[in-house]
């Protein structure tokens, strides 16, 4: 809602409130993400240092300046400081690490600040948090409709009624597969967490191979047959709480 300026005829800008938040998950992948950067700069490094001692007719500069080059391009240049270490017999390349500058990228990693323009009186951080959150439910459910899981178009029928009931269809497949991932996570947890957890396309991909054999007994009578889940299988609908009827 828009307020009007003290000692103006004019409307103040909205007020506009900054929420902090941290994701951990996240702040622990670029944490380990830097530290697979650093390990693999040190094995360049040395696999550098290892040539240049088998070359001495080799410059030490032009191997500085390639690998500042690729420090810059994984946004390592404010992080560590490549020097040229001289020694008796051959120059060598020596990487300084700062660690005040990777103490403080460290903090900000995970963080991200949310916006709104609603007063602390009326949601809290945490509310504004769990809105947030569910907002980009809704946006992550409106994709799932319309590319890889439903793919609500195109759509073949012309009439009003028909396309509703179509549309209205996907709307509850959609709840469905939100179920079904609330199940899974809860069983196996998620991606972040777990590396073999199984997810949604996992899990209808295991399913999938479940079907009906028939085969047919003395002319026209016909044995109908489940096969047994594998053990992936038996887990999964173990999370979805079902029993396959025995056949």
């Amino acid at each position: 809602m828009l307020a009007r300026a003290a000692g103006s005829g004019g409307l103040a800008p909205p007020l506009v409130r900054y929420v902090q938040r941290r994701n951990e998950d996240t702040a622990a992948r670029e944490k380990h993400r830097l530290e697979d950067k650093l390990a693999r700069l040190e094995s360049k490094i040395a696999a550098r240092n290892l040539w240049a001692g088998q070359h001495p007719r080799s410059k030490p500069e032009a191997g500085l300046r390639q690998l500042q080059g690729w420090v810059a391009r994984h946004r390592l240049d404010k992080l560590v400081e490549l020097q040229i270490e001289l020694q008796e017999e051959s120059n060598c390349l020596r990487m300084e690490c700062k660690p005040a500058a990777i103490e403080q990228s460290l903090k900000l990693a995970g963080c991200y600040a949310l916006t709104t323009d609603v007063t602390p009186e009326k949601l809290d951080a945490e509310q504004v948090h769990t809105s947030y959150m569910a907002l980009e439910k809704v946006e992550r459910g409106f994709r799932a409709i319309k590319t890889w899981l439903l793919e609500v178009r195109p759509i073949f029928v012309r009439k009003e009624e028909r396309t509703r009931g179509h549309v209205f269809c996907c709307m509850l497949a959609l709840k469905l597969a939100r179920e079904i991932e609330r199940r899974l996570c809860a069983a196996f947890g998620t991606t972040e967490t777990n590396l073999d957890a199984i997810t949604l396309p996992d899990a209808l991909a295991a399913l999938g191979r479940l079907c009906l054999l028939h085969w047919p007994v003395e002319g026209e009578n016909i044995v109908t047959k489940l096969p047994l889940p594998d053990q992936s299988q038996q887990e999964i609908l173990a999370a979805f709480g079902i029993h396959l009827p025995a056949m």
